[in-house]
């Protein structure tokens, strides 16, 4: 039988979240997170992400997979443009660029499938 931890629903108000300033020197801008929700034990991250117009994250893997919902604006990525309402998961280790365009911000659910990193290639 589960205990009642294990039995617990787990909720976050983003509303009253705090946004977490991300610097990233590699292209001298930040993006921003708010951490939705964290597993200790397995490490799997849920997370609204913020990139003001302009920032890409340069190419890059990470030891997880992950995806991104665009919630608003448009989602920029070595394989194309995507707006509000696509979802577009990034394979553990893939090699890939992703961010906002040039014109729009861009606001997205992030997922990780583990511990998030990142590898700068």
């Amino acid at each position: 039988m589960p205990n009642e931890r294990e039995l617990r629903v787990i909720s976050s108000d983003a509303n009253s979240l705090p946004w977490q300033e991300r610097p990233n020197p590699r292209i001298g801008m930040s993006s921003y997170m708010k951490v939705l929700h964290e597993d200790p034990e397995t490490g799997v991250r849920v997370s609204l992400n913020f990139y003001p117009k302009g920032f890409v994250t340069k190419w890059h893997t990470h030891p997880c997979g992950h995806g991104m919902y665009v919630l608003q604006g448009i989602l920029k990525t070595h394989e194309g443009v995507y707006g509000p309402g696509s979802f577009v998961w990034f394979p553990e280790g893939i090699l890939a660029e992703h961010g906002a365009t040039a014109e729009t911000d861009v606001l997205t659910l992030f997922i990780t499938n583990k511990r998030f990193e990142i590898e700068y290639k």
